[in-house]
């Protein structure tokens, strides 16, 4: 029996693989060196003491890059996120933790708080999200063929009044625009969605975001849908007419089929895409929709994808910083989204 027993050991030893080695990077040395003067963090940043448990530094913020040396800001509620960094789990991003709050201008909100950050908006934090709806909803945004269009404070007012100072030219207006982020009685519960937010890419495949509790449990969740506002392989530079500076749409000329992951759409579609300006203006969509996209794998599965379809665009000066939470709310005509 002890033979058999000896002779299984050695099997095993045999038949297993060799475990993969990696030269793993020693962000922590001993005896630790620390700098003569204790740094000074800005402020709403912790400063704490480093994963090494040697000197005290200035803790990493969301979406900036951890490690074991460099921790993250946990008086925040964040913590590092190493699953981006398989299979060595070397260097993460700071992430906020489920159920943690947001931080917003040197504030942190708790999870599931509604504030208003100014007279114009009310916000929500949701799992590290902040979603906000427009207060501002009485003024009308200019019309699409203004090209000079500015805001005026009225006095005693927290909205500013969009103006145009341009004739008219016998141009059609542009369609009505309805608030995408807008509150109303479902059941029991308020319904509250706010405006998607810009794409997270200007060419290619992105993603937006909002925050909606329009579901059965009337429960604040993330929503995501597909984007792409122009493709980054083409050059739509070619496509400007002669004399002119600017293309507001490009399209394909044939219809074709979507893909992501290896899956491709059960139709094939023909979108419309954002152009661009040789000048100093961008190009950016006023008027779009979501529509459901259907995939099909390669296994025989199958699932379904919120995607924005862009309608039309228009190339304007106003070129709002895409990391500012109300670019969207304040963009130029108010709201991107536009129900028909």
């Amino acid at each position: 029996c002890s033979k058999c027993i000896a002779t299984c050991l050695c099997l095993r030893t045999v038949t297993s693989p060799p475990a993969e080695q990696y030269n793993r990077t020693q962000y922590c040395k001993w005896p630790c060196e620390c700098p003569a003067v204790t740094p000074k963090c800005p402020l709403g940043v912790s400063l704490l003491m480093d994963g090494c448990d040697c000197c005290k530094t200035c803790a990493r913020q969301v979406g900036e890059v951890c490690n074991e040396a460099d921790t993250c800001d946990y008086h925040k509620g964040l913590y590092c996120d190493y699953s981006s960094d398989m299979p060595r789990y070397e260097k993460g991003v700071c992430a906020y933790m489920v159920g943690t709050g947001c931080e917003h201008d040197g504030v942190i909100y708790r999870n599931g708080q509604s504030f208003k950050p100014s007279c114009k908006y009310q916000c929500v934090c949701v799992n590290g999200a902040i979603g906000c709806v427009s207060l501002c909803t009485e003024s009308q945004p200019p019309r699409v063929w203004c090209q000079t269009p500015r805001r005026v404070k009225v006095r005693g007012q927290c909205c500013e009044q969009w103006i145009c100072d341009e004739p008219k030219r016998g141009r059609k207006t542009a369609p009505r625009h309805a608030v995408e982020g807008r509150a109303s009685w479902h059941k029991n519960c308020i319904t509250q969605t706010t405006s998607w937010s810009p794409c997270s890419k200007t060419c290619g495949r992105g993603l937006s975001m909002r925050i909606s509790n329009a579901n059965e449990q009337c429960e604040l969740v993330k929503e995501s849908r597909l984007c792409n506002l122009r493709p980054c392989e083409v050059d739509i530079t070619k496509h400007i007419k002669p004399g002119k500076k600017c293309l507001n749409i490009y399209r394909e000329d044939l219809p074709s089929n979507l893909t992501i992951s290896g899956c491709t759409s059960k139709k094939q579609y023909r979108p419309k895409y954002c152009g661009v300006c040789t000048d100093e203006r961008c190009c950016i969509p006023y008027k779009s929709k979501t529509i459901d996209v259907e995939f099909e794998c390669p296994n025989g599965a199958g699932f379904t994808w919120k995607m924005m379809w862009v309608q039309a665009c228009f190339c304007n000066l106003s070129c709002k910083n895409p990391n500012d939470i109300f670019a969207d709310l304040e963009s130029y005509y108010g709201y991107p989204e536009i129900v028909n």
